[in-house]
């Protein structure tokens, strides 16, 4: 299955957080990464406590983003963090979190991140995306080579969606990761349909 990662920005959505949050997660994508890296960190392991709360609920794995220090508060197992952020961490404090993820923008990056224990990698931008206004995507074929470059699952991110699913997956992508969209669009859980009929036909 090519699975979809969900990636939070809070600012974008039209009602309470949590109740997107909480619809989303119904939806089942592969994973929620809450990723508010403007809160403070206290702020964030309270919001963190909720989440995963809710995706405990409904069965769905919750990664947290950037902040160790709430994570092993939290008793979580699943990280993502920047590469800058992986580079401090001992390797005690990695093996803490059986799920680590690292955010990679070029093929030697990703080598660095499996080489300090990441697990998953997400890789782009690959499309252009509102995100990166004005930056050009990096495109599928730089995808492909860090999909190429590593033995852990890659994950695209950036412009990614339902329509260019083929492409992705020929590239060799576990996965997409989405961040605008499911936060904004009227029904979560129409657009992840969308997601997975897309995905069942490209593999």
């Amino acid at each position: 299955m090519f699975d979809l990662l969900c990636l939070t920005d809070r600012t974008l959505c039209r009602e309470p957080f949590l109740d997107r949050v909480a619809a989303i997660a119904a939806a089942r994508p592969a994973a929620l990464i809450l990723r508010e890296k403007d809160l403070p960190e206290d702020q964030y392991q309270a919001l963190a406590a909720q989440v995963m709360s809710l995706c405990r609920q409904a069965g769905v794995p919750c990664i947290l983003h950037t902040f160790v220090e709430a994570a092993r508060a939290l008793g979580a197992r699943a990280i993502h963090l920047p590469l800058p952020v992986l580079r401090t961490l001992s390797a005690g404090e990695r093996a803490a979190f059986p799920a680590l993820g690292a955010s990679c923008h070029s093929v030697e990056e990703a080598r660095e991140a499996v080489a300090l224990g990441a697990t998953y990698l997400t890789a782009g931008h690959v499309f252009a995306t509102t995100c990166k206004a004005g930056l050009p995507g990096r495109g599928v074929e730089f995808l492909a080579q860090v999909c190429a470059a590593v033995p852990c699952p890659v994950y695209a991110i950036g412009g990614v969606g339902p329509e260019n699913l083929p492409a992705l997956a020929q590239a060799g992508a576990k996965g997409g990761c989405v961040r605008s969209p499911l936060m904004t669009c009227p029904d979560p859980g129409a657009y992840l349909r969308q997601w997975k009929e897309a995905a069942a036909h490209v593999l």
